[in-house]
């Protein structure tokens, strides 16, 4: 059986939080990402449920991205990583609140010295810059 680290950075450094402009490259990209998906889905962007659909879909795909491999599609192409404090990864469960909270728009914007929003603050989670 093999170990991995349990820490995305050497030992003895903290990892640098994700600068703001990272954050919103990858948000900027997931959302498009996501919006195409629903389009091709709804076979265009003139169905009535092009109004919700790529909300669903970003706030799926996100949690499901941040869960199963520690990053959005947006946040892997700007080398972020989300994760926990301690290092592990974010549950499916606490992935999926966390990205909830990131829909309703409010908690990422109410945010500590550190960079973490109530959505991180909630999960006991951050946005780390992958170097």
């Amino acid at each position: 059986m093999s170990t991995r680290p349990t820490s995305p950075a050497p030992a003895g450094r903290t990892p640098a939080h994700a600068t703001w402009l990272r954050r919103i490259v990858a948000l900027c990209i997931d959302w498009a990402a996501s919006s195409l998906v629903a389009a091709f889905v709804l076979g265009g962007f003139d169905h009535p449920a092009y109004q919700w659909l790529p909300l669903v879909v970003f706030w799926l795909e996100s949690a499901f991205g941040v869960a199963l491999a520690g990053a959005s599609f947006g946040q892997a192409l700007v080398r972020i990583r989300v994760h926990r404090l301690d290092g592990r990864p974010l549950s499916l469960l606490r992935a999926l609140q966390r990205q909830l909270l990131v829909c309703l728009v409010i908690p990422p914007l109410v945010f500590r010295e550190d960079g973490r929003g109530l959505h991180d603050l909630w999960t006991g989670s951050g946005a780390f810059e992958i170097r």
